[in-house]
């Protein structure tokens, strides 16, 4: 019966004052796996094993830092009431976007510091950066949130999916599209042709632009089915105005560098 569909536990360990949540464990895995592919990639490319390791050792925190103040700033009117809720981000509320804007800065201050090319690092990271993306989804999942509309057990049975999902996406007496399972998948395809286009051999900072590119055009469907958006204004979604901005800023970016020469490095090249 509908009305004993029980959500899957987002406790993943309960070690007395220590709570541990599935959340925070699969956004930690896709850092992680991340992270691994980053690096024996970075070694194929001559770059020191350790590189990846202290950009991420950095990146992370910050990333998660400025997801948070992303997503309260545009929630404000909730948390001004609720300060005490700000850093509880176990219970989920980060948004993607603020976390890039971080990884990007950061990523940036760091290769200047280290005297390497931002490009190459950022085209060796993309992949990695999408995958972890795909994975994060699954922390949305387990917190029932990032969902779309109201939809019908037909519809996400017409879709295929076990059980264990379609009961997930019942929530307070109805159900919902799977939003957060849609950008899974077009990561986990966004992700194979990245790592295809490392054959390509590129032109240095196009294989991340690519990804900017890929990433924002799935982003800006899905959001449109979501019910969470932050919103710009009462009718502009911010996560779509976003997308459309980095599209024509990476396509800007992309043709602007080949123009002026800055783009004739190879991804391949050493």
């Amino acid at each position: 019966m509908v009305s004993q569909i029980q959500p899957l536990d987002r406790v993943a360990l309960d070690l007395g004052p220590l709570t541990i949540y599935w959340y925070g464990l699969i956004i930690g895995f896709g850092a992680i796996l991340g992270l691994w592919i980053a690096v024996r990639e970075s070694k194929r490319l001559g770059i020191n094993s350790e590189t990846f390791v202290d950009l991420v050792m950095i990146a992370v925190p910050v990333a998660i830092i400025s997801a948070r103040i992303y997503y309260v700033a545009f929630e404000w009117s909730y948390y001004k009431n609720h300060l005490g809720e700000i850093l509880k981000i176990w219970e989920g509320g980060i948004a993607i976007h603020g976390a890039l804007i971080g990884s990007f800065l950061t990523a940036y201050v760091f290769s200047k510091m280290k005297d390497l090319s931002f490009w190459k690092l950022a085209d060796i990271a993309a992949p990695s950066i999408i995958l972890g993306q795909a994975i994060g989804r699954w922390g949305n999942f387990m917190n029932q949130e990032a969902h779309g509309g109201e939809v019908s057990r037909a519809f996400l049975e017409g879709l295929y999916l076990p059980d264990w999902i379609i009961n997930q996406m019942y929530i307070e007496g109805a159900y919902y599209h799977p939003t957060f399972l849609y950008e899974s998948v077009w990561n986990i395809i966004g992700f194979a042709i990245l790592i295809g286009l490392r054959k390509v051999n590129l032109r240095r900072g196009e294989l991340f632009l690519t990804y900017v590119i890929y990433y924002s055009i799935g982003r800006f469907f899905i959001e449109g089915l979501r019910t969470d958006s932050l919103m710009l204004t009462e009718s502009l979604r911010m996560a779509q105005v976003i997308s459309i901005a980095l599209i024509v800023v990476s396509l800007i970016v992309m043709l602007y560098r080949r123009k002026a020469g800055l783009a004739d490095k190879r991804y391949l090249d050493l």
